[in-house]
């Protein structure tokens, strides 16, 4: 098979827990921490975070023939340990099962000597690292983040399915607070690191864009020794990080600096055609996806080609099959003729921006409309960042404003303060501005739903859509 077992040795070692019941010789096919959707060779982590606690569902997954479990501590009293000696059930007591998922996500990421690449940055890495997968999966049998898997959480779940016929890894990592990327590295132990950019995401978490810098520098700390960071060569932070570290650095961009550069860049449709110049060649390449900002993405794929020893056309093959992931920009026709633009994955300033660069660029559509939710996490400079927002849509040419959200008043005063008249501007739920929106959009125009994941913003989307035929 080419999956690894766990062993009760193996699941001691990785995490410092102590046997409380059941055989040593016992082990496990995988790790899960769903009760609802799980194995009866798994083994159990009872996660007990903020919200929800998986020690609730012990008895559930008992009855389900679930063999093994791995609890805290601290708990260990209010179960029958007794009575799962008898039934030869296994359970291991640990300090934080949180941390013991980590801990054995590490523990198996180091059964592989194959290259594992770690993708963090502000904006555009969910789908930089699909459309690494894409390219390097051109030559190599890759495992891949899933969906937003990316979190302490997500992350070992991702490592979990690491398997002997894989080839190389490429994860995701998210971050909202400091010392979440050193521990995420950990997990992963990179040969290759990527950071797609340094922005102003997460502010709330964090405080200043340098500390964004920061947070996101500590990925560097567990690249191995003769491992490489690939870093943007267009973004000043990144070019700071790049000079304070001893690691190989590659850069992309289209400085003239960057060792994976863009040239002759160029709308095409919907999507960008642009020349690729590699260190030993250049590539005609044309992406199906909308937005300038792509192009970028499409430049730190490639660097992670060459990373995995891809060749030109495998990296050109990668790049032009690449598909956008589910919520990034998305581009529809709807039944009604009018052209909708699904954003809605996640939201920060920077990204708000370039998404509405690419609605307004968009040279077949006619008026071009922002349907536009909260971004989150920015701390005390929310206001003023919403109000930048309104003010970027006025002067891109934004024909309308929908608003919806904590912070739509603040869009909106900032579009007012650019000359945007208030009967162009339109707040409410997410039911009133949809009713709004059907009387307005006519065939041929073009509208861009954006917002931050907890904004859910897809549901205008859906109520949209009705029924769509993808372009």
């Amino acid at each position: 098979m080419d999956t690894i077992a766990w062993t009760i040795d193996d699941i001691l070692t990785a995490t410092g827990g102590e046997l409380l019941s059941g055989e040593r010789y016992s082990s496990f096919e995988g790790v899960s921490i769903d009760s609802r959707n799980i194995s009866k060779s798994d083994l159990f982590v009872a996660i007990k975070g903020e919200r929800h606690d998986g020690h609730r569902f012990i008895p559930d997954v008992i009855t389900a023939g679930i063999r093994g479990m791995i609890i805290d501590r601290r708990l260990a009293g209010r179960q029958p340990i007794e009575d799962w000696q008898q039934k030869h059930i296994t359970c291991i007591a640990v300090d934080d099962t949180i941390r013991a998922l980590g801990d054995m996500a590490a523990w198996h990421r180091r059964r592989f000597n194959f290259p594992v690449a770690a993708i963090t940055g502000s904006n555009g890495k969910t789908t930089t690292r699909a459309m690494a997968a894409a390219v390097a999966g051109q030559k190599l049998n890759i495992l891949s983040t899933f969906g937003n898997l990316n979190n302490e959480i997500g992350v070992p779940l991702t490592l979990f399915r690491l398997t002997r016929s894989h080839e190389a890894a490429i994860i995701e990592l998210g971050m909202n607070h400091p010392g979440e990327i050193r521990r995420l590295g950990k997990m992963c132990q990179p040969d290759f690191g990527l950071i797609t950019n340094i922005g102003p995401a997460h502010l709330e978490g964090l405080g200043t864009i340098e500390d964004v810098m920061t947070a996101k520098a500590e990925l560097l700390e567990n690249i191995k020794e003769d491992g490489t960071i690939v870093l943007n060569g267009d973004d000043a932070l990144c070019l700071k990080i790049g000079a304070s570290t001893d690691r190989n650095v590659i850069y992309f961009g289209r400085s003239r600096n960057s060792d994976i550069r863009a040239v002759n860049t160029r709308i095409k449709g919907i999507g960008s055609a642009f020349t690729l110049e590699l260190p030993e060649e250049s590539i005609e390449v044309e992406l199906s996806v909308p937005g300038q900002f792509m192009v970028a993405n499409a430049l730190a794929a490639a660097a992670m080609g060459c990373l995995f020893g891809c060749s030109g056309e495998e990296i050109k093959a990668g790049l032009e099959a690449f598909t956008p992931v589910q919520g990034r920009m998305n581009f529809k026709q709807t039944q009604r003729g009018f052209f909708l633009i699904d954003d809605t994955y996640n939201a920060n300033p920077d990204s708000m921006e370039a998404a509405i660069q690419t609605l307004v660029s968009l040279e077949e559509q006619k008026k071009k409309v922002l349907v536009a939710g909260d971004m989150l996490e920015l701390g005390s400079d929310a206001e003023s960042l919403h109000e930048k927002i309104g003010r970027i849509a006025v002067k891109s040419g934004v024909a309308r404003l929908y608003l919806t959200g904590d912070y739509a008043a603040s869009v909106a005063k900032g579009a007012q303060n650019q000359g945007m008249p208030d009967a162009d501007i339109i707040k409410g739920n997410k039911g009133d501005l949809v009713k709004a929106l059907n009387g307005f959009l006519c065939p041929g125009d073009c509208v861009l739903v954006k917002g931050s994941r907890g904004a859910g913003m897809e549901e205008i989307v859906r109520q949209l859509e009705a029924s769509v035929e993808s372009v």
